[in-house]
């Protein structure tokens, strides 16, 4: 189970991009790695198709290895994630510095 989601707000802890925040668009094939909004921007050359005739140079998103990131709690403080039972009896998300709920 990813501790890391869609849509949550992570700090970039390692790499040329650590100290930076943003928001998780998605994650790779292999789950491994999450494409962070403006975060590890890289250009992509295009050829031209149907869909994009004119082609050329695209800069995009490219991942950031999981073991890089660190989600966000509400308040905006890093930290770690661990998971507890709520009253319905279902598995979520908490950080395990400053006992909020991610969730």
């Amino acid at each position: 189970m990813n501790r890391v989601k869609k849509g949550d707000t992570v700090l970039v802890i390692a790499g040329k991009e650590r100290g930076k925040q943003g928001k998780v668009l998605g994650f790779t094939h292999d789950g491994q790695r999450v494409l962070v909004e403006s975060l590890n921007i890289v250009k992509r050359h295009t050829r031209p198709t149907q869909t994009n005739p004119q082609g050329g140079i695209v800069e995009k998103e490219a991942g950031i290895h999981i073991s890089n990131v660190q989600p966000l709690t509400p308040s905006g403080r890093p930290t770690r994630v661990g998971y507890r039972m709520n009253e319905a009896g279902k598995k979520v998300r908490y950080s395990k510095r400053h006992d909020e709920s991610l969730d």
